[in-house]
């Protein structure tokens, strides 16, 4: 079965050697997320501001995917300071609300000292709830 790479632009798929994304089949595995606005290469030093853009960048992806958030049926979330993951609730309801994907948050030390919250999600495509 043939995959199909999906790139946001990001420097570290470049530098690391990765892709946002990766389709195979009706599954689409999206690379751990952080909350930099691709546009811009600024991290804001709100987590839940994080949390939003982060999701914001995982919808694209999703999106180049042919997939949207109500497809995700699996999500991972890598904090740094676990007790941050409270204040990200809303941006997450309202991202996964719908889709109520099984779900697992760790902390764990990120790659860079501002990053505060990395998302990585597997959708199936059209799997959303009617």
């Amino acid at each position: 079965m043939p995959r199909r790479l999906i790139s946001s632009g990001s420097a570290f798929e470049e530098r690391i050697g990765y892709s946002r994304a990766v389709v195979v089949g009706d599954t689409v595995y999206v690379s751990g997320t952080t909350g930099y606005d691709y546009a811009t290469g600024e991290i804001s030093d709100d987590v839940a501001e994080q949390a939003a853009q982060t999701l914001r960048n995982i919808a694209a992806a999703l999106e180049q995917a042919g997939a949207t958030l109500d497809d995700v049926v699996r999500v991972h979330y890598l904090l740094s300071d676990g007790a941050d993951f409270e204040r990200c609730w809303p941006a997450l309801r309202e991202a996964f609300g719908r889709a109520r994907p099984a779900a697992t948050m760790m902390q764990v030390p990120l790659m860079e000292p501002e990053m505060r919250i990395e998302i990585e999600v597997t959708a199936v495509i059209g799997s959303a709830l009617a």
